[in-house]
């Protein structure tokens, strides 16, 4: 928790969960894979769910097959990392705001009231009265106010567990608070600026009520806002990604629309041209569903446009970092699909734009497992294991190198070798990515002194070592041996 805190850019929720879960399931890559495609698969009947309450079943249904060959959302549902957690905490979120804003009449003299009142009327016909009611009666009218108040209740209770979640998962979850804060106080604006002319929607026992739930989920948050904060200046005095351009902009749409597609980029530009003309056909009809509707943009475009304006300032913008709002984005292009086919006055054409959909994922989902590759820290570890010797000397830069590499040469090698992390060892500078300067050369020189073999794992240095210090001062001290380059990695062996 201490390392999550002062040296990662992550809360501690999923870490913490991942720990208890391998303490159950194994630490093998089935096992520590398995809860990301937990998380990921369980967002499928959440997003069915929330769509089927904003614009009804045929949009949630579509929304969730979307969902489930998505090929960003297959893919980081198989890396052991929080993001499908953060998307799994984000749309249940999203689905008890929705819940609740559909509360937001409730009061003497609504429907929904009414409908209560009638309820409690058929209840009781055919009752004694009150001075005839048994024991029995009395204590099941009790359990009938309870259930009905745990009923009430479970959104407002769903919003705050899940709102906190995401921010316990994700620093970045904190656009989500933001968004949905908006839409319901620019629900109120419109209300104020149309009063006499339409009856009010936003009660003031509901605003009270919201109010007093962004208390509670501040509260669940507090005890890691320090770290937030401290995580926050952490990255604007140094961060690994460039400053975003319009381009990049464009590209985590597109990342987020339909990632991998096997196409040449005029192709992909015309598919996702076509993706983003459903959901503004999507957008059309859900204007019918407002404040509904406005949520889902509000929860695409307020986190999508903060991202790219503190970029402007400190680089942020990640597609990785968005992945939940994809979910809005999802169901707009469900809602568009659905759409299709009254434009067009057929059902057929709403199934043929949902086949279509699902077949551009589809493809993409394949061209993922076909040609994406990850660093081989496998194959690297197993190279070093097959040819290092006890008196070696095992050097990393990057430095958090170490944590991917022990992972596989820990099961491969099971001899004692020294291992040192190059500018200092693992987290002792208090950050996760230590550039290696000048000044570290001397304990460099320090280390190697004596060493008949040295090995360095190299990775990342085009962010960590862009003058290639590490590389030069091993070359003054030591002879190069040999090389090997593995995906976003080199080993390395110098000798004497």
């Amino acid at each position: 928790v201490g390392w999550v805190s002062t040296v990662d850019q992550h809360p501690p929720l999923y870490y913490t969960l991942l720990h208890g879960w391998m303490r159950l399931v194994g630490d093998g890559e089935a096992g520590g894979r398995m809860l990301s495609a937990l998380c990921g698969t369980l967002t499928i009947p959440v997003i069915y769910l929330l769509g089927r309450r904003i614009a009804g079943e045929k949009v949630g249904l579509s929304g969730a097959l979307i969902l489930a060959v998505s090929p960003f959302h297959v893919r980081l549902s198989q890396e052991a990392r929080m993001y499908t957690l953060l998307t799994l905490a984000a749309t249940s979120a999203l689905y008890a705001f929705v819940a609740l804003l559909e509360r937001r009449e409730a009061g003497p003299g609504t429907r929904r009231s009414l409908a209560d009142s009638a309820g409690s009327n058929g209840r009781g016909a055919g009752r004694p009265h009150a001075g005839q009611q048994d024991a029995g009666s009395a204590a099941e009218s009790g359990e009938e106010a309870a259930d009905r108040w745990w009923k009430r209740s479970l959104p407002w209770i769903a919003y705050i567990v899940s709102t906190a979640s995401a921010l316990w998962t994700h620093n970045a979850a904190i656009f989500l608070p933001i968004a949905v804060n908006l839409s319901v106080a620019g629900g109120v604006v419109i209300q104020k600026m149309r009063k006499g002319r339409r009856r009010g929607l936003w009660s003031p026992s509901w605003l009270r009520k919201w109010i007093l739930v962004q208390g509670a989920t501040l509260l669940l948050w507090l005890p890691w806002l320090p770290a937030f904060i401290s995580q926050a200046v952490g990255v604007y005095r140094r961060f690994w990604l460039p400053t975003p351009t319009l381009g990049t902009v464009l590209s985590v749409v597109s990342v987020l629309l339909c990632d991998g597609l096997p196409l040449p980029l005029p192709a992909i530009v015309a598919v996702d041209g076509g993706l983003l003309a459903l959901i503004l056909l999507g957008l059309a009809a859900l204007r019918r569903r407002a404040p509904l509707g406005a949520v889902l943009v509000a929860a695409f475009l307020l986190p999508l446009g903060a991202e790219w304006l503190i970029s402007l300032w400190r680089p942020i913008l990640y597609a990785r970092t968005l992945i939940w709002i994809s979910i809005p984005m999802i169901l707009m292009l469900a809602a568009g699909v659905c759409h299709v086919g009254r434009v067009f006055g057929s059902r057929v054409a709403s199934i043929l734009a949902l086949v279509a959909v699902l077949a551009v994922n589809t493809g993409a989902v394949v061209n993922t497992y076909q040609s994406v590759e990850k660093e081989a820290w496998d194959e690297a570890a197993a190279l070093v294991a097959e040819r290092a010797s006890p008196d070696d000397l095992l050097l990393f830069h990057d430095t958090w190198g170490q944590i991917p590499f022990d992972y596989y040469f820990g099961d491969l090698y099971n001899r004692p070798i020294t291992a040192h992390g190059i500018p200092v060892d693992l987290f002792d500078r208090g950050v996760l990515e230590p550039e290696m300067t000048e000044e570290d050369l001397p304990r460099l020189r320090s280390l190697v002194q004596g060493r008949d073999r040295v090995w360095l794992v190299y990775s990342h240095e085009w962010y960590t070592d862009p003058r290639g210090l590490v590389l030069s001062g091993l070359e003054a001290e030591m002879a190069l041996l040999d090389r090997w380059e593995f995906r976003g990695l080199v080993v390395f062996l110098f000798v004497r």
